[in-house]
């Protein structure tokens, strides 16, 4: 107790006060945020030679993707494949952990895989990610902990500015300098990016006519998904939704699925819906990162399930649905989900 006197004796600034009740009161919830983000075990990077980096500026700066051509050559077949809530600005993990690039490209499909947005859900924020108004120090927030709130690192000194670059920045130069199909492109997306490829496609229907959420949070406006999510995004690098979106706003409504469900059914945009039932197949071990894996794609279900109810009460027809009765929120699970969406994907793009 003494020293804690001492300590706050010490402190000489309302800045240095804020960095320092914050990080005892986010000391405590780390244990909570860890189970609810599901940090699961991550494979070291695994670097696809076939693909090449794709370098783009933007208002946040150079961004990189990973691009990997179809093996005919073609340019009018485009899928966008967006990462989760940890994304690493090396790799994507669709990269890193799976090999669905070499899939889709057997089938004659162009990847991109935009690389980093670590918590970012691909949005437009508010503005940059702080707490108490604290600039960030020096300093990466990769990796996983809620006491890196006050450490430098992507969409912290800056606004992320997702949604933009994906729909002008990267679309115009993969048509510029590539000749990419800038129209009737494809986007799936896991866990936060399945709602973020629902987002792009409902607001950007020149440029998407199919999307995927494989695990989405579908309806991020249910009693306690805001701060389920508040939680997960701590523990996901220490970033404040407060940040990325008012509660309860006109821009945090925009992002919900359940919300705009109408938007996809008027774009008549194609969609792939899936969520794994929370059940471990015979590959996942006897873990904490399963038993992680078990809760986070339980949410997903319950809010995919909610997703499918309210289109169907809106008389939508222009969805698939695939809930497979094992599968944990893991790529093992979702890069099988890929392998049955290619057939839909393939007829909807182009």
């Amino acid at each position: 107790m003494r020293r804690l006197r001492r300590r706050e004796r010490s402190v000489r600034t309302p800045a240095t006060l804020g960095r320092t009740v914050l990080t005892l009161a986010l000391a405590l919830i780390v244990p909570l945020g860890a189970a609810i983000s599901g940090q699961l075990p991550r494979a070291a990077a695994a670097f696809d030679p076939s693909g090449f980096d794709f370098w783009v500026d933007s208002s946040m700066g150079p961004i990189k993707s990973r691009v990997f051509r179809a093996a005919d050559g073609n340019t009018d077949r485009v899928v966008y494949a967006l990462d989760g809530m940890r994304a690493r600005d090396d790799l994507n993990g669709w990269e890193i952990e799976t090999d669905v690039a070499h899939l889709l490209t057997s089938q004659n499909i162009n990847v991109v895989m935009p690389v980093g947005g670590q918590s970012s859900f691909y949005a437009d924020w508010n503005a940059p990610s702080n707490f108490l108004g604290v600039p960030p120090v020096a300093g990466s927030s990769s990796g996983s902990g809620a006491l890196q709130a006050f450490s430098g690192g992507p969409g912290k000194s800056y606004t992320y500015r997702w949604e933009t670059f994906l729909t002008q920045n990267l679309r115009g130069a993969l048509r510029d300098r590539l000749g990419f199909r800038a129209d009737r492109n494809g986007v799936f997306g896991l866990s936060m990016g399945g709602s973020a490829a629902l987002t792009l496609a409902a607001y950007h229907p020149d440029q998407f006519s199919f999307a995927g959420s494989l695990s989405g949070y579908l309806n991020i406006s249910a009693p306690g998904m805001r701060e389920a999510i508040r939680i997960a995004m701590l523990d996901a690098g220490g970033y404040n939704v407060d940040s990325m979106a008012p509660p309860w706003g006109p821009q945090w409504l925009r992002m919900d699925p359940f919300v705009f469900a109408p938007r996809l059914i008027q774009n008549n945009t194609r969609l792939w819906i899936s969520a794994g039932s929370g059940l471990p197949t015979a590959t996942d071990g006897p873990n904490m990162g399963t038993v992680n894996g078990m809760g986070l794609e339980a949410l997903a279900l319950v809010n995919t399930r909610s997703f499918q109810v309210r289109m169907a009460a809106l008389g939508a027809g222009n969805a698939a649905y695939d809930f497979p009765a094992f599968g944990i929120h893991a790529w093992n699970n979702w890069r099988d989900e890929v392998s049955r969406m290619v057939p839909d994907l393939s007829a909807n793009i182009g």
